[in-house]
């Protein structure tokens, strides 16, 4: 896996770059954009998945985004990224300045000001607010708005992820939402804002029919220029059969996030171009460790044995993923290389089940204490790639003693938060099959620190090792690389050995379009970062 933003594969109409080369599907400035996941809020700080993510950074904005290879930083309402050189990052690294840009209103015509930073930053720490992660925000001790177009963040400590994190390409990128509207509410979850929001991005929300589509108009006042596109229709369709179809007779321009199930199929597709987006992901299991005996560490690794990821992502991806071995992918800088690994080990993994105390009985599934070995492995019902995964794990650890009983659920309700009682973030499940997709820098200390189990974080495993929490301060409060990466390389090794949760595969997003779609360029972390360039 390469740092390049994507790859093109499958049949493509390189003509298709002039007007007049349009195929006659093709509805000139008007993009149709398939999506399994329906929104719970059109909020984006109460976001919780991918596909609200990719919705709200249409109608929002960050202050830095990253360019398409995620290698170098690129402002957005901020008018230059901080830095060491520039001043922006002070010496002893504690204060952040952002000058923003003086040309950006609300879609309402309001201005946005340095007030809007500063309400959106207590906003995400406000505990009434259903936010699922306050990492690095909350190690903002104030904010300053000397004037309205000056954010001065003053940090409790060194943290070096802090531009990549604060408004910017995190693990749980947050945008800036606007004080004049939102600034004297007691909360956030539940208000007419979360329904018809206003925003600074590049396009305004216009209506939306829960369950069947969503639809924005170009903003025509964009501080970078309007869009090249007149209108997006995000249609919700449940079924990725049904997605599928909808591609084939061109009702779809852009499959969002299709799954590694279809590539096969999306290859021998006429007029389909295929994007291979890059990104600081991984397939994988979640355990959760509240749950005996998945406290045990000799459980978790007999699990990890159990699998057999070659023939996982030989069977599920089609080629289009690599077997993972850590969160890390090897295009990141603090991919370690000196951990644990777990091959596909039946015969460890009964020696481990046994030596915890669990011993096979007469239908093969292993018991203690007259108990059988039964847990549930939750995952999303409409993801084709991950219900097969799910039967395929649950065959694999039939083999070694333990019994999986699978529990499939709507996105909207497996992915929701701890507020609104998702399954995964209010700790309803025994084992989940999902995907994690952090941000340009390293950390993802949201999913390991002790601090960040939900509602506080993403540590939805409720993983906790003082150990763990000891490295990721190490490399959270250093800015030069060779610490960091020592650090990364202990947190690493603690992973491998607790298993907390195991990782698959590093996917490439499958992105199917129109050929006819330009300047479609994801970053490692959203899709829709320049869609004010989007044309078609």
């Amino acid at each position: 896996m390469l740092l390049a933003g994507c790859a093109r594969v499958g049949t493509s109409n390189e003509a298709a770059g002039a007007p007049d080369a349009r195929h006659p599907w093709t509805v000139p400035g008007v993009l149709r954009i398939g999506s399994q996941v329906s929104p719970n809020t059109l909020d984006p700080l109460l976001a919780a998945n991918t596909t609200e993510n990719m919705i709200d950074r249409l109608m929002f904005d960050v202050l830095v985004s990253t360019d398409a290879t995620g290698s170098r930083d690129v402002p957005m309402l901020a008018a230059a990224v901080p830095t060491l050189e520039n001043g922006g990052i002070s010496r002893d690294g504690l204060t952040l300045t952002y000058h923003l840009r003086r040309n950006v209103r609300w879609s309402d015509g309001v201005p946005f000001t340095s007030k809007d930073v500063k309400f959106s930053w207590r906003a995400i720490l406000n505990p009434r607010n259903n936010v699922i992660s306050q990492t690095g925000y909350a190690l903002v001790d104030s904010v300053d708005t000397p004037d309205p177009w000056t954010v001065v963040f003053h940090m409790k400590q060194r943290f070096s992820p802090a531009v990549d994190t604060l408004f910017a390409e995190s693990d749980s990128p947050y945008n800036v939402v606007p004080e004049h509207i939102l600034g004297k509410l007691r909360d956030l979850n539940n208000v007419p804002f979360n329904s018809a929001p206003v925003g600074t991005g590049p396009f305004i929300f216009k209506e939306w029919a829960r369950g069947d589509h969503l639809t924005l108009v170009a903003n025509p006042h964009y501080y970078l220029g309007v869009p090249k596109l007149k209108k997006i229709v995000v249609k919700f369709i449940p079924d990725e059969n049904t997605e599928l179809s909808a591609l084939r007779t061109h009702d779809l321009d852009w499959q969002f996030e299709a799954s590694p199930d279809q590539y096969e199929q999306l290859k021998t597709i006429p007029d389909v171009r295929l994007v291979l987006q890059n990104r600081n992901e991984y397939e994988r299991i979640e355990i959760n460790a509240l749950h005996p005996p998945l406290d045990d560490v000799r459980v978790r690794q007999a699990i990890a044995y159990g699998l057999n990821r070659p023939e996982l992502v030989r069977n599920l991806t089609f080629g289009s993923a690599t077997p993972a071995d850590q969160d890390l992918p090897p295009f990141m800088w603090a991919h370690a290389t000196d951990i644990m690994r777990y091959p596909h080990d039946p015969a460890r993994a009964k020696a481990l089940l046994a030596q915890a105390g669990w011993v096979a009985g007469r239908d093969g599934i292993v018991q203690k204490n007259g108990r059988r070995l039964v847990i549930t492995l939750a995952a999303e019902v409409s993801n084709v790639t991950r219900r097969l995964a799910v039967v395929q794990t649950q065959a694999l650890l039939r083999q070694v003693g333990i019994a999986v009983e699978p529990k499939f659920y709507p996105g909207a309700i497996l992915y929701a938060a701890m507020g609104e009682n998702g399954v995964i973030q209010s700790g309803h499940f025994d084992l989940a099959w999902d995907a994690w997709v952090a941000g340009i820098d390293p950390d993802q200390s949201s999913v390991y620190l002790c601090s960040a189990q939900p509602p506080r974080g993403n540590n939805t495993t409720h993983y906790c090792n003082a150990q763990m929490d000891a490295a990721q301060h190490v490399a959270l409060e250093n800015f030069d690389r060779p610490t960091r990466k020592a650090a990364y390389a202990r947190i690493e090794s603690l992973l491998s050995h607790d298993q907390p949760l195991i990782p698959v595969w590093w996917p490439h997003q499958i992105q199917p379009v129109n050929p006819d779609f330009r300047n479609f360029a994801p970053n490692p972390v959203t899709e829709s970062w320049n869609a004010y360039e989007w044309d078609i």
